[in-house]
């Protein structure tokens, strides 16, 4: 039995791109060191290139969607099968234009006791 009961969200894309970032800043702290305009630069690339590498790694199944995971899908090795078709509420599959079947895919979140936003007509 697991020693936790949560899903803690560790996923291969987070753990990858954690692993790309650590590089790129301790290549921008060695830029820092040297003083040196190029060796800062190629480290915020290679911290840029850590965002596309997660952001790629969850668009093809290997990150999580935002909340709570069913609790076969908690495993690290274990691919998110409703990726492809992209998450709801996810920001990161809305930039790459998943889950929307035309504008009105994307609703608007109405929280009770307060006022209703203006695209929420009618609820």
């Amino acid at each position: 039995m697991s020693a936790h009961q949560y899903d803690e969200g560790h996923t291969v894309a987070g753990w990858t791109g954690f692993a790309v970032a650590i590089v790129g800043t301790a290549v921008l702290g060695l830029g820092m060191i040297m003083v040196s305009a190029l060796v800062l630069a190629a480290g915020l690339a290679v911290v840029v290139v850590s965002v596309l590498v997660t952001w790629a790694l969850h668009l093809t199944g290997w990150g999580k969607p935002p909340g709570r995971r069913p609790r076969a899908e908690w495993g690290m090795r274990v691919r998110d099968s409703s990726a492809r078709a992209g998450h709801p509420g996810c920001v990161g599959c809305r930039l790459a234009g998943r889950g929307r079947v035309g504008s009105a895919a994307v609703e608007p979140i109405v929280v009770p006791g307060e006022p209703e936003p203006a695209g929420a007509v009618g609820r």
